[in-house]
């Protein structure tokens, strides 16, 4: 995926802002490392299995948003979602899957379906982040 020069503007709203990025695809998951660190972004992982994402988790480092995968090798993601809730961290849910795999406690939680549109991942990241309840 090419990535636009404008996108690495130190001003961008994912600058210096830690994203935490659960996908078992893994050229996918480089890819949306790839794009949130031309945005200026720490990413934490990827990571594409449940125990290094709960690892990431428990680390006591701070998040400031996350994608993740819904189905990770077999095993659903939302362990992690809740954590994530209950710390009040934005993020979005990735999946191939039907709007009905997602657990109805996450109805509120942005989807991308895959293939994912990065640059407008990275712009709903950026607005969760700006705006974490909205």
């Amino acid at each position: 995926m090419a990535i636009s020069p404008t996108w690495s503007d130190p001003l961008s709203p994912l600058s210096g802002r830690r994203i935490f990025v659960v996908e078992d695809e893994y050229f996918l998951a480089d890819d949306i490392g790839r794009a949130c660190r031309a945005l200026g972004a720490d990413v934490a992982g990827p990571v594409g299995d449940l125990d290094d994402a709960l690892r990431i988790l428990h680390d006591g480092s701070i998040l400031d948003a996350a994608v993740l995968d819904v189905n990770i090798r077999s095993e659903m993601i939302f362990p992690v979602a809740r954590e994530l809730k209950a710390r009040n961290v934005p993020f979005v849910f990735t999946t191939g899957y039907d709007k009905v795999a997602i657990s109805p406690e996450f109805h509120d939680v942005p989807i991308l379906e895959k293939p994912i549109d990065l640059p407008a991942m990275a712009q709903r990241l950026a607005a969760l982040i700006a705006d974490p309840h909205g």
